[in-house]
């Protein structure tokens, strides 16, 4: 628990000592998009993901994945995801930026287990909290912004609080201006 809060805690002030890029509504730059909808994937999970900003370089993104549970059928989960990102420009390019931030998320988890040889199937609900630290860039002249971030969680109840294989993910949105 001292480690997640450590990595809390650093990202958190990676985020607020950064110097962010003034974003506008409707901006020229390709960095500058208002909103931003997609899919995010790893090897294990795919999802719905859209990302919003609110006020200057402060961002909010929403997550909707499902864990396929390493190709056991019998092990998945669907989870929704609120975060709150902090962005700043990177590299000296309008297109290339970094984000880091945090939230919470709520799921249900499904598991198979064995009682007496007979297999059985087991279903809770999880809540826990998310970090997420990564980068993105936005194309120039199509409405494509692409992402590659760390999310690592860890849940208050269940026996799935792990940063496991749903760590990593690409993102790939839709992006207006």
């Amino acid at each position: 628990m001292k480690r997640i809060l450590l990595l809390f805690g650093v990202l958190s002030l990676m985020a607020f000592q950064a110097n962010a890029q003034r974003r506008t509504s409707g901006g020229g730059s390709p960095g500058d998009y208002q909103t931003a909808i997609g899919a995010r994937v790893n090897p294990w999970t795919i999802g719905f993901t859209a990302k919003h900003f609110i006020k200057g370089p402060h961002a909010i993104e929403g997550i909707v994945s499902h864990y396929f549970g390493s190709g056991d059928r019998d092990v998945t989960n669907v989870t929704f995801t609120g975060l709150y990102e902090y962005t700043w420009n990177v590299f000296g390019k309008s297109e290339w930026n970094m984000y880091a931030g945090g939230g919470a998320h709520v799921g249900i988890w499904r598991d198979r287990y064995y009682e007496n040889g007979n297999k059985r199937y087991h279903s809770e609900a999880v809540v826990g909290l998310d970090g997420i630290f990564g980068v993105e860039y936005t194309f120039k002249n199509i409405p494509l912004n692409l992402s590659g971030d760390i999310k690592p969680f860890v849940n208050f109840n269940g026996g799935h609080d792990f940063f496991g294989e749903q760590l990593l993910g690409v993102s790939a949105r839709y992006t207006f201006k």
